[in-house]
């Protein structure tokens, strides 16, 4: 075989097409070869000596075959650093590797040419050339170029620069060998049967929805009747159209949503979904058909309120459970949980070998994450409190009971006088229990003495209250005794009353 087409691991070394004599195997690219023309050897190449000494191999006969002396086509056609060899061995690897592979074109040519140049003298030779398709000096009578530059000139510029570039590439730092892009197939993403590359999966939607329309086939003026009447088979044919169209067009919105919510980044979700509870799993589990009629963002907003609202209710329920065994601060709260776990810890029945693990020490624990709900009802300070701290902010009532550490010591803050209640003239102050007066372990303390002093039930002076602030939050936060006393609509001395209390814990501004 004279045709040796050599593929080297390493861009922009000498590569290219080897031509070997067949008798003796010597490379003969670079010299005068001796190629047979008979069908029989097919690429069949002599060099001088062995063609002149008759040596035959294989079916070869030199008496009977005709042959081709082939010269080194190294002169300049087109451009001075390009010999006429390497503008057909660019065109060659152009058909074999096809436009745009310049770098496995670039191997072909050898001679340690880079992708770049062979892309560039392509570019500028062949597809800026005035007399497009072909170059410039496509003329065969147009010789100026060789005429210039001799070929043994050429030759000697060409060994020149195949030197210099060979000692240039000894000498630079070894390259890290590129690594093979991902295949698009199924087994090179982290979901299973998705194709990366073409956007697809293995199993689609719908999947033998093509099943229908596979064999269908529509012949040249089919559809009308000789008659001018619709042909019925090519009417059950565009039926069956439709259907195909509109299973395609939903496959399609069900990989818009998959794209859109990123459900193919199957690590990141599933290590998300690891950070949450059981309850809020399920619960956003539940809500994921909301996700077709939703962007992204707006799921993403409606899913947050979904969790936080779940861990509301949570701690709302706990701090029930807590006013019920009468526990009256956040500090207590935490300490009755913690009782809580361990009472139901020892609880749990052990068997022979569990009392012997028992028996050895423990290992000790990490400390867990609090849950969402548990960060509601923490007795650290909340973000909002530890900001006016920094700020020196005043707080309200409220504020102040969130702020207190829970065992008596509260955050330095300036003392605030305590709010005296002015008797009714004549009225007799009630004693109001949490039998007898519904909703009662609501109020705080000030709050039960106001409504004892004034004569006002816990529910109507929380509908006075949740009506005051809805009003002042109208207005800034600031509210008139004029206004009050039309709002509340009782006796104008309760409502003055009411409203220096409410201005004095902090609630509302007066005006």
């Amino acid at each position: 075989m004279g045709v040796i087409r050599k593929k080297t691991a390493s861009r922009g070394t000498e590569a290219g097409t080897k031509y070997h004599c067949d008798i003796c195997s010597i490379d003969v690219t670079s010299t005068v070869r001796i190629s047979c023309a008979h069908p029989s050897c097919h690429e069949y190449d002599l060099c001088v000596p062995c063609f002149a000494a008759g040596e035959t191999s294989k079916a070869h006969d030199p008496t009977t075959h005709p042959f081709q002396v082939i010269e080194q086509n190294s002169v300049p056609i087109y451009q001075e650093d390009w010999g006429a060899d390497e503008e057909l061995l660019l065109l060659e690897g152009a058909e074999i590797y096809g436009l745009g592979s310049w770098a496995d074109i670039a191997d072909h040519i050898g001679g340690y040419r880079s992708k770049e140049e062979v892309r560039d003298h392509y570019v500028d030779t062949y597809i800026n050339s005035s007399y497009f398709p072909l170059p410039d000096r496509a003329d065969p009578e147009d010789t100026s170029l060789q005429d210039s530059i001799s070929k043994e000139e050429f030759q000697a510029r060409k060994k020149r620069r195949i030197e210099e570039r060979k000692e240039a590439a000894k000498a630079a730092p070894p390259t890290t060998p590129k690594q093979k892009p991902t295949a698009s197939v199924p087994a090179c993403h982290e979901v299973q049967g998705y194709m990366p590359g073409r956007l697809e999966f293995e199993t689609e939607f719908l999947n033998d929805a093509e099943e229908a329309v596979q064999h269908m086939s529509f012949e040249p003026g089919a559809g009308i009747n000789i008659g001018g009447e619709p042909d019925p088979e090519v009417e059950l044919k565009m039926t069956v159209v439709d259907i195909y169209n509109s299973r395609l067009t939903a496959r399609t919105e069900r990989k818009k949503i998959l794209f859109e919510h990123n459900l193919l980044e199957y690590r990141k979700n599933t290590a998300l979904e690891k950070k949450r509870t059981k309850e809020e799993r399920d619960l956003l589990n539940k809500a994921k058909p909301f996700a077709r009629m939703m962007n992204r963002d707006d799921f993403d907003e409606f899913c947050k309120g979904l969790e936080y609202e779940h861990n509301l209710r949570l701690a709302i329920t706990q701090l029930q459970e807590w006013r019920q065994m009468g526990i009256g601060d956040l500090k207590t709260g935490e300490k009755y949980e913690q009782e809580k776990q361990q009472r139901a810890q020892r609880l749990v029945p052990q068997g022979s070998f569990d009392r012997f693990a028992s028996a050895r020490p423990k290992q000790t624990q990490q400390p867990e994450q609090p849950s969402a709900a548990n960060q509601l009802t923490t007795p650290e300070l909340p973000l909002r409190l530890q900001k006016n701290t920094e700020s020196n902010l005043p707080f309200n009532d409220f504020d102040r009971a969130f702020a207190s550490n829970g065992d008596g010591a509260s955050t330095p803050q300036p003392t605030k006088t305590k709010y005296v209640i002015q008797p009714l003239s004549g009225v007799v102050p009630w004693k109001l229990e949490a039998e007898s007066a519904a909703d009662l372990h609501l109020l705080t303390k000030e709050e039960i003495e106001l409504c004892n002093v004034l004569h006002v039930h816990p529910k109507p002076y929380l509908v006075i209250k949740e009506t005051l602030l809805k009003e002042a939050m109208k207005q800034g936060g600031n509210l008139k005794k004029k206004d009050a006393r039309t709002i509340c609509k009782i006796d104008a001395t309760k409502s003055s009353r009411i409203y220096d209390f409410m201005v004095h814990s902090g609630w509302i501004n007066k005006v």
